[in-house]
């Protein structure tokens, strides 16, 4: 029988001091035929040119920094696969990870497969296992610091990480993957709920390893972006219904989130968020009709998979949090019936 055909996507941005080996450790993969996608998006380190040397590699360079999601679809529309495997420059595969999750994600009724993220400091620790997903929109990375012994078994998850995962390239055409407009992050989040929406599951393997040189942060680009895409996702992937359940809620959160960029220094980034909602206010709109004429599954089964505590153990929790999930624990214990019944 012949190997899965798997090209592999990677962006490169900055100094990537770790692309050379994750693009070696993506050529050395086994029991697969691989080609590896480069996408520079203004990589300033020598790196690029190095991997540009190897064989198997193709680097590609759009005209401006597209962003991760941006960068996804550069690379995807290059590949020539059958499997699309979506791996982090800063993310190390082990020889067996992508042909492990190539197999999964051949098994019916699956959408995309995330392996079993490490963090580089330490393997035996979990980075994430799969994102859980807050129904006021927020994701995380789930499981981080944890041990991997306590995550070694197969499980359907929430949210996929886009760290490292793998879907059928048809069916990212059929989805035109991640829209431009977000550019990075939450990206993941929503092709999940897009997913999810189609009766299809996201998998997280185990023993598929990938080890992560992760580096959480901070900054005002990073909570502008985390918080627009946050709106946009909720604005076009939640039913109209789930709109107005959940308003009372969101509402709140806005205004909780506010507080916090008043009191981070991220106000206007806040600000700007909103801004450029109405802006791209038609864009949206068209973005909610498509994805909602693409849904074949309601809302009140996916509230199943959902959560309704913030609790990620990569970040400080900001004051109030505590009271934060009590509430939202109430309200969604009132909401998800009215969901359910829908």
């Amino acid at each position: 029988m012949s190997r899965p055909q798997v090209s592999a996507v990677m962006l490169a941005y900055g100094a990537e001091p770790y692309l050379v080996d994750a693009a070696r450790a993506v050529l050395a993969s086994t029991d697969v035929e691989i080609e590896l996608i480069v996408v520079d998006n203004g990589c300033t380190g020598d790196g690029i040119d190095v991997v540009k040397g190897f064989a198997g590699v193709r680097v590609v360079r759009p005209e401006e920094n597209t962003g991760y999601s941006g960068g996804c679809r550069v690379g995807a529309a290059e590949a020539t696969g059958e499997w699309l495997a979506f791996v982090n420059s800063d993310a190390v595969v082990a020889p067996d990870a992508l042909a492990r999750t190539v197999a999964v994600a051949g098994e019916p009724g699956v959408g995309a497969v995330m392996a079993s993220i490490r963090l580089a400091e330490n393997p035996d620790l979990i980075n994430t296992s799969g994102n859980p997903l807050h129904y006021i929109g927020l994701s995380w990375a789930g499981g981080n610091g944890q041990p991997a012994s306590a995550h070694a078994r197969r499980t359907t998850v929430p949210s996929i990480s886009g760290c490292c995962f793998v879907i059928n390239r048809a069916l990212w055409r059929e989805l035109d993957g991640f829209a431009a407009e977000y550019f990075a992050y939450h990206e993941d989040t929503e092709i999940s709920l897009r997913l999810w929406q189609r009766g299809l599951r996201q998998e997280y393997v185990p023993d598929a390893v990938v080890v992560h040189h992760y580096e959480f942060s901070r900054n005002k680009l990073k909570h502008y972006l985390l918080e627009r895409n946050r709106l946009i996702s909720l604005l076009t992937a939640y039913e109209t219904r789930t709109l107005v359940v959940l308003a009372p809620m969101l509402l709140l959160t806005e205004a909780a989130m506010l507080v916090a960029a008043l009191l981070g220094g991220w106000s206007r980034e806040k600000a700007r968020g909103w801004g450029w909602l109405w802006t791209n206010r038609a864009w949206v709109r068209a973005r909610r009709r498509q994805l909602q004429q693409e849904r074949m599954v309601p809302d009140g089964v996916i509230a199943e998979l959902m959560t309704a505590k913030v609790d990620p153990s990569n970040v400080e929790s900001p004051p109030g949090m505590s009271i934060f999930n009590v509430i939202a624990a109430g309200y969604w214990a009132l909401a998800r019936p009215l969901l359910r019944r829908a």
